[in-house]
């Protein structure tokens, strides 16, 4: 129980009774072992095209800086459906990618190819692809594949060679479907891919790997008193003890900068454990651990394969103590239902493949093997100090309208983040597939051009068991509409609701007014921040991509915290960032870095003060402040090397998604609407410097106080100097 001084003096009445468990508190307490099951994940290498380039340009080995510009139409025919399209594609040096006008990518090197999924942007009839090659001076080729698969039949296989048309300059709208290149060359074929100089290239692994299902039974000789365990099952993972789910968490636990620190969560299970014989088992999915892309797609690490490491302490009325641990003790398998997982992609589940009471005692694992010792991780084991994430709501969807093709589309009525909850009847071996969007297309099917390459799906094979209920584990989506595939029936409302899944937040605000439009704006902003709670702040819940991007929280906390308890999860957040942080400094534009992305500016990492500030601010609470300084500081003092005469010109993003001149265009090509790098850059050092003085001061360093403010005025009195005009009485171009 706990109680506060109230105004007067006078203290307020005891709380109600509240229990809390301890995890391990040192790294030696931990007697486990991380285990797993091993599984070699194989390279793959692009085949079955060539290197082309222009026809009159010289050898390839030495060939002048320059750029060259390529086409290549092609049809897909009205009367054969396509289940995917999938295009590779490289040059060397550069190329940029284009698709029937749009710029769709850009890819550097001759190792290894970009991997687009095009399916959803494609549709029946003619299409062009064209890319625009850049050589800064050696050797030049470009490389491209591109596959159409069809749901029954032969692929489509558009290969880099003489049919693609090529040009030595650039002529205007070159890209676009309807241009004329009756006088472009025909490209020259330097080679099969592999020749040199490039050799083998690489193209992007597989990424959706089976669920790995651990198991283990062991005895308790005594009645039960107190049993706390604690887990770190990565990526994700689910744990079971006696059959029962240990705790509501999914999706647990919590992303990380996995190179620095591993979180890990403590449960009290005393009521799970009994005296006698018991079993333990934990489901590892990929997580973010396994990357949910390959580096050769994405340049996104992966840490490993799924692993655990658990600790289960079982205390006894004696005082005796009954340890647990994951160990070579241990079975495994991965041929369970779960046959395939990936966040972006989506689970799919066999349920002919279920493994029955695999979690209780007296299972019989003959068909399991010996668990393998995993490399032991490198990040600091760390208890996970946030709310996790759950199912917070369910929702029945509000319709359900049949498609010409048969599928049936159900609308949840509003976009929400999380997965859906299925219940069906029918025959063994109905494979039933549930595609998610956002948006529907004029003609009642799903939209999923935003989605990029997430396919966003998951697939539910029947055991024939009647009625079947399930829901993933280890994928989330971010969609209103589902569309379900494969049923030889009609399906009610009842069938599927959608479930909510974010970090569960405590609620400390809410705003009604006499304006429903007004609440409409709250409800929908409320549901943007909820839609991307994901243990880090995400950029977005759909695509494929899902990123906590520094410069999307520069001040949207401030306001979050009116509506959201944020203290733990933004403290978490800024943990993150500080595992993140490289020697010297740096701190990249996303973190944790699973899309590692250093590029110095100022602008995107300024986040981690301006988050510390806000936070601070809302909760006065200066431990924010005190356990991140040293990482502000460090980084304050490695941008201000980049500071020359006053100024700073380190900026990459610019006024990002400025509405631009075209709503077609998502940047603006029009300079007057553009503000210039130096300025953002400089505007945001001066104010770090000024909030970091002021954090000095809160925590007695006047020292750093007065160097920050000495370095903010000299920024100051320069970015006056360069870009005010007293003519114009405007900045720079006045933007």
């Amino acid at each position: 129980m706990a109680r506060r001084g109230g105004r007067g003096g006078e203290p307020t009445a005891w709380s109600k009774p509240a229990r809390w468990s301890t995890g391990l508190l040192e790294p030696g307490d931990w007697r486990a072992t991380w285990i797993g099951l091993h599984e070699e994940v194989p390279r793959r290498f692009v085949a079955d095209t060539n290197w082309i380039w222009f026809p009159d340009d010289g050898p390839t080995e030495s060939l002048p800086a320059g750029k060259r510009f390529f086409r290549r139409a092609f049809e897909i025919p009205d009367d054969r459906p396509f289940a995917s399209v999938v295009l590779r594609i490289t040059a060397d040096d550069k190329c940029t990618i284009y698709l029937d006008g749009r710029e769709i990518g850009t890819r550097a090197g001759g190792q290894a190819t970009k991997e687009m999924d095009l399916t959803f942007r494609m549709r029946p009839g003619r299409h062009v692809l064209a890319a625009m090659a850049e050589n800064a001076a050696g050797p030049a080729g470009l490389i491209a594949r591109l596959q159409v698969d069809f749901v029954h039949g032969e692929p489509l296989v558009v290969r880099a060679d003489e049919a693609w048309t090529s040009a030595a300059a650039e002529m205007p709208g070159w890209q676009q479907p309807d241009f004329d290149d009756s006088a472009w060359r025909p490209a020259r074929v330097l080679g099969p891919v592999g020749m040199p100089p490039w050799g083998d290239v690489r193209r992007a692994e597989e990424r959706r790997l089976a669920a790995r299902y651990l198991r283990r039974e062991f005895d308790v000789a005594r009645p039960v008193k107190r049993a706390v365990v604690s887990v770190c099952g990565l990526g994700s993972s689910e744990l079971l003890l006696n059959g029962r789910k240990v705790g509501d968490h999914v999706l647990s636990p919590a992303l990380a900068e996995y190179p620095r620190r591993l979180w890990y969560v403590t449960h009290d299970v005393t009521d799970h454990v009994r005296a006698g014989r018991n079993a333990v088992g934990a489901i590892l999915g990929n997580g973010r651990f396994f990357a949910v892309r390959s580096n050769v797609y994405a340049n996104m690490p992966t840490y490993g394969l799924p692993t655990l490491l658990m600790h289960l302490r079982i205390e006894h009325d004696d005082g005796s103590i009954t340890t647990v641990v994951s160990d070579e003790q241990w079975l495994g398998t991965s041929d369970g239902p779960i046959v395939a997982n990936n966040e972006y992609d989506g689970e799919e589940y066999d349920a002919r493949k279920a493994l029955g009471t695999w979690a209780e005692p007296g299972y019989d694992a003959a068909a399991w093997r010996p668990v393998d010792r995993s490399p032991v991780p490198t990040g600091t084991l760390s208890a996970q100090m946030i709310e996790p994430i759950r199912v917070v709501e369910r929702i029945t969807p509000r319709s359900v309208a049949r498609l010409p093709s048969g599928s049936q589309v159900f609308d949840l009525g509003r976009n929400i983040v999380g997965w859906c909850r299925l219940s069906v009847v029918g025959p063994a071996g109905i494979r039933l597939t549930l595609r998610h969007a956002e948006r529907l297309l004029p003609d009642g099917g799903l939209d999923l051009a935003n989605l990029r390459g997430a396919k966003a799906t998951d697939v539910y094979t029947l055991a024939g068991t009647g009625t079947e209920t399930w829901e993933p584990r280890f994928t989330s989506h971010g969609f209103r509409y589902v569309e379900v595939t494969g049923l030889p029936h009609e399906v009610t409302l009842e069938s599927l609701e959608g479930c909510v899944v974010r970090d569960d937040l405590r609620t400390t605000g809410t705003l009604r007014t006499s304006n429903e439009v007004l609440n409409a704006v709250v409800a929908n902003t409320i549901r943007g921040f909820e839609g991307n709670y994901r243990s880090v702040p995400t950029d977005c819940p759909q695509r494929d991509e899902r990123q906590a991007w520094l410069g999307d929280r520069l001040q949207v906390p401030r306001g979050e915290a009116y509506v959201f308890d944020t203290a733990a999860f933004y403290h978490k957040w800024l943990t993150d960032i500080a595992d993140s942080q490289r020697d010297d400094g740096a701190i990249p534009d996303v973190c944790p870095a699973h899309w590692p992305s250093f590029t110095d500016n100022v602008v995107w990492p300024s986040a981690a003060i301006l988050v510390a500030e806000g936070q601070w601010r809302h909760y006065g609470d200066r431990r924010i402040v005190e356990r991140h300084y040293p990482c502000f500081v460090q980084w304050i003092d490695h941008m201000l090397s980049f500071v020359r005469d006053g100024v700073i010109d380190r900026d990459t993003y610019g006024d990002w998604c400025v509405p631009p001149e075209d709503p077609r265009l998502i940047h603006s090509q029009d300079p007057a609407r553009k503000t210039a790098p130096a300025l953002l850059a400089t505007s945001f050092l001066a104010h770090d410097l000024a909030v970091l003085a002021r954090m000095a001061d809160v925590l007695g360093r006047p020292d750093d106080a007065a160097r920050f403010r000495a370095e903010a005025a000299v920024i100051r009195e320069a970015f006056q100097r360069r870009f005010f005009s007293r003519d114009t009485g405007f900045y720079d171009n006045g933007t």
